[in-house]
């Protein structure tokens, strides 16, 4: 499977090349099936990156501390 970086850079051309005027439609339906799926990977890898960054800044930084599950203290709610 190719990195993050290349599948983007891929849906990128992806989007480029649906844009031709000269493109058939069989072919334009070809490019927007993979475009799709393309981008739910990318979503999926997104939301993965986001919990593991989320995890890593609720982290305790002290032994004694507790991780901050919420946005916000409950007071604030």
């Amino acid at each position: 499977m190719k990195n993050f970086e290349e599948r983007l850079a891929r849906l990128e051309e992806l989007s480029e090349r649906i844009r031709e005027p000269d493109l058939a439609l069989e072919d334009a339906v070809a490019v927007f099936e993979e475009g799709v799926k393309l981008s739910k990977g990318l979503e999926k890898d997104l939301e993965r990156i986001e919990a593991r960054v989320e995890i890593l800044l609720n982290q305790p930084t002290a032994p004694d501390e507790k991780p901050e599950l919420g946005l916000f203290d409950s007071e604030q709610k």
